[in-house]
């Protein structure tokens, strides 16, 4: 289970997620940091990435689209790095489930 966290959330959730979600890259990590939307779709999509967002874009790409790739979706508005780690570390049972649904590819919190 590997996560692609979006430009808009903190690098530093990767080093925090990475015991649970050893493979997890940050955008900034692979070069993908001012990447377009679908470039991004296509490699989380090539690679086997969920992919973690505070954006509305890539909710609309799997409406439009499908899955995979999966897309945890945060709207929460502005919140800080340290609130997005509870929210996402208190959820943590629940985002390796929807990882595995086959029947889900939208993860939503607030």
């Amino acid at each position: 289970m590997q996560l692609i966290f979006d430009q808009n959330i903190s690098p530093k959730l990767v080093s925090f997620f990475s015991q649970t979600f050893p493979e997890s890259k940050h955008l900034q990590d692979l070069g993908l940091d001012i990447a377009d939307d679908s470039i991004v779709w296509e490699f989380a999509k090539s690679e086997g990435y969920t992919i973690v967002t505070k954006d509305n874009d890539f909710n609309n790409l799997v409406s439009l689209f499908g899955f995979p790739p999966k897309v945890i979706w945060i709207r929460r508005g502005n919140c800080s790095t340290n609130d997005l780690k509870e929210l996402l570390n208190s959820n943590i049972e629940l985002i390796q489930a929807f990882i595995l649904d086959s029947n889900n590819g939208i993860l939503t919190f607030y």
